[in-house]
């Protein structure tokens, strides 16, 4: 506890065994005792005496349970930054997905490498002191591991380097380590997106001093330094319009059965607007596929069920169905899941564990899935989309096919623009066909799992707002 209300008496005189000592006494406010300090010198209680004066006059709190300025507390019991970040770390690790931890580490290791001291003497190379703490400083779990004895001296030499938590008080060290996070390993600036997300870990780490009492108050707070302005909105020139999607779909399925193995998946992402993680995670009883046989006219719930009749349904009308996506596996690495697998399944983006998110998809999809599971059939747990050996497909895989068929499709002009550059571009342009033809904002909303708020911030550039039409008015006014 901390309180203002300090009460400092005059310096007073007490005896004990035939010695005269100097006593100091105040009182702090919501403190259970009076607090007394003994000196054999006079000068030195009147030296005491006015810092406790000076600290009571500055407006500084004085701590409850020991009477002292909670600055002066605080700079006696001062961790490092090493010590504090590690505490950090073990406290988030348990609750943070994959991806963030990875993400956290990385941040982290930066932030450390810039808080510390000045002195070159003995320092390891800045590969190995970044090495040593991205793979066993900061993971909780590689604590009880054995460390190589190159990472453990470039450990010891951080832990005796680490500036002490209370440095962060200065805004130059805050402003220092902030204009550290705009900077990549080779000096260049870091992408506008990469400096908020450290900014924001760093302001957390820091917030969890302030929540320990190491710190009074936040101090990126106190400074003037905005982070870079990172574009929300779409760039409109990453949207391909269906003629081409469909041409970039022939271009993967003529690359080879391996490549076709992904097409439905690329279709996933533009008919229904999925994540790349969602489509990854689809499975087959997650999918309602209908139709209707146009040779014998029977209406099929499932075009995928073997026909029992005489009919073999060999030319099917597809119809509109619905997939229900329930969890996402997106890959962060062996080191960062808690089963040692390199991808995570988890549940839908901003929602709860058991969430679900159904979305009608147009008769084009059926019919590609339904190809996919005739052609290629399903793994063992049910999912549609495998990686060469069976595992969970990986970006290195679809990102290779994409790229191909990119060149494939495409003009060299547009090859060199961002049109559909990432195979997440799909989900971008389903968007800006959705909101284009009239579907309502929420509805856009719901089947993107985004909020509407989100939605038009994002795809503000992809809307047509009758543009042709205004500039036929503004031409006609200046004639």
């Amino acid at each position: 506890m901390k309180s203002f209300e300090v009460r400092i008496w005059d310096i007073g005189k007490r005896t004990i065994r035939g010695k005269v000592w100097y006593r100091v006494r105040w009182t702090v406010q919501g403190a259970s005792r009076l607090f007394e300090e003994l000196f054999q010198k006079k000068a030195l209680a009147s030296s005491f005496r006015a810092e406790l004066v000076k600290a009571a006059n500055d407006g500084q709190p004085f701590d409850t349970e020991t009477g002292r300025p909670l600055a002066e507390v605080r700079a006696r019991n001062a961790v490092t930054w090493y010590v504090h970040v590690r505490e950090y770390m073990d406290r988030k690790w348990p609750r943070l997905a994959a991806k963030s931890r990875r993400g956290t580490v990385e941040a982290l290791t930066d932030v450390t490498l810039l808080l510390v001291g000045s002195k070159r003497r003995n320092r390891p190379d800045m590969a190995v002191l970044r090495e040593a703490l991205y793979r066993y400083a900061l993971i909780p779990r590689s604590w009880t591991e054995e460390v190589p004895a190159s990472h453990a001296d470039a450990l010891a030499w951080i832990e005796g380097s680490s500036l002490l938590i209370t440095e962060l008080e200065s805004p130059a060290t805050v402003r220092r380590v902030l204009d550290g996070l705009c900077l990549r390993l080779d000096g260049k600036p870091a992408a506008a997106s990469t400096v908020r997300r450290k900014r924001a870990i760093l302001y957390n780490a820091i917030g969890y001093a302030v929540e320990l009492g190491r710190l009074d108050a936040n101090p990126i707070d106190r400074i003037q330094w905005t982070a870079p302005e990172v574009a929300s909105a779409v760039d409109r020139r990453v949207v391909a319009n269906p003629t081409q999607v469909v041409a970039l779909f022939d271009a993967v399925a003529a690359l080879g059965n391996r490549a076709d193995r992904v097409t439905a998946f690329f279709g996933c992402l533009y008919y229904a607007g999925t994540r790349p993680s969602e489509a990854a995670d689809l499975r087959r009883s997650d999918c309602e596929l209908p139709g209707r046989c146009v040779i014998c006219g029977d209406g099929l719930v499932d075009v995928t069920v073997s026909p029992a009749g005489s009919c073999q349904h060999e030319k099917i009308e597809y119809g509109w169905g619905r997939i229900t996506l329930t969890g996402t596996a997106p890959r962060a690495g062996k080191a960062w899941t808690d089963d040692g697998q390199p991808h995570e399944r988890r549940g839908l983006k901003h929602r709860a564990r058991n969430d679900t998110r159904p979305v009608p998809i147009p008769p084009p999809l059926v019919a590609l899935l339904h190809r996919h599971i005739t052609e290629y059939g399903m793994a063992p747990d049910g999912r549609l989309f495998r990686g060469l050996h069976g595992g969970p497909l990986s970006e290195s895989v679809y990102d290779r096919w994409w790229k191909l068929a990119r060149e494939k499709a495409l003009t060299p002009a547009q090859v060199a623009s961002p049109l559909a550059r990432r195979p997440y571009d799909l989900r971008h342009a389903a968007a800006s066909l959705w909101l284009n033809a009239g579907v309502p904002a929420t509805e856009v909303a719901r089947r993107l799992g985004h909020s509407v708020a989100v939605l038009l911030r994002v795809y503000a550039n992809c809307i047509d707002g009758g543009e042709d039409g205004v500039n036929d008015r503004i031409g006609k006014a200046l004639s």
